[in-house]
């Protein structure tokens, strides 16, 4: 299906046969299906995946990202290959409009991680990769104090370059790395988990945008009441104006206006 496709639902896609009763429907938002489930429903989809063996991405969807996916077909590509989550209001705002129903929950990856280490089934060995030195390093320390359960195998920095990519391939399949966290910022995570997943041997990885600059204390989360809001974004945009201005300022403008021609054109 293209980035121009039709506005619908269907089931998410499942490795490996399953009930009809497991099957959760997804929302076409703007050509990328995004899976509409509570935090426990998608633990136990990603669980069962895992349990199937074939290895799988998980990435999330926000307005920013679908503008960018508008503008980058293998970007577009590399989503549709993935369980896609929703995150945040702009999405819901769509859904609403397109589909005539909103997601259960808002699964942004900053609150759906940890969520999700801490409801999983399984016991993941975890390797973190991204971030600038030594936050991933950090990040990983605090999931290895607040997610006992699991075993940390390695942590790496997101700074290398093309001739170091094997080596970082190696690293993460010599660890024994059951669950990968790519922090590289969309769209290079989603385009580097989708072009080289089953070379690490992982059996999930999720593209995790900013979560280590969080759990490392790099970058501080909005106030309860905001996040309860769903105006995050409005947050961030005051911590990080110059970085963020082009995203949040004209973007979501941009996505909105996207959703409402999709809505008038078909």
């Amino acid at each position: 299906m293209s980035a121009s496709g039709a506005v619908g639902s269907r089931s998410a896609p499942e490795a490996g046969p399953a009930p009809a009763a497991d099957a959760l429907p997804c929302l076409d938002i703007l050509g990328i299906p995004v899976l509409a489930a509570t935090t426990p429903e998608a633990v136990r989809m990603i669980d069962r995946r895992c349990a199937a063996g074939d290895p799988f991405g998980v990435a999330f969807l926000n307005a920013h990202g679908s503008n960018l996916a508008a503008r980058d077909p293998r970007f577009a590509e590399a989503l549709r290959g993935m369980l896609v989550l929703n995150d945040g209001v702009g999405v819901d705002i769509a859904a609403r409009m397109l589909a005539g129903r909103g997601f259960p929950e808002n699964l942004n990856g900053t609150d759906f991680l940890p969520a999700f280490l801490a409801d999983t089934a399984r016991q993941h060995r975890v390797f973190l990769l991204g971030g600038r030195p030594g936050v991933a390093e950090r990040a990983a320390a605090a999931i290895a104090a607040g997610h006992p359960s699991h075993r940390v195998v390695g942590a790496r920095h997101g700074y290398f370059d093309a001739a170091e990519t094997q080596a970082v391939i190696e690293a993460i399949r010599a660890s024994g790395a059951t669950l990968l966290l790519v922090a590289l910022g969309n769209p290079a995570q989603e385009l580097w988990i989708g072009r080289h997943l089953a070379a690490t041997g992982v059996q999930v990885a999720f593209g995790v945008g900013a979560l280590f600059d969080f759990l490392a204390g790099e970058v501080s989360r909005a106030p309860a009441f905001v996040r309860r809001t769903r105006l995050e974004w409005a947050w961030r945009l005051m911590l990080e104006p110059k970085r963020l201005f082009r995203r949040y300022v004209l973007g979501n403008p941009l996505f909105l206006m996207r959703v409402m021609r999709r809505r008038l054109l078909g």
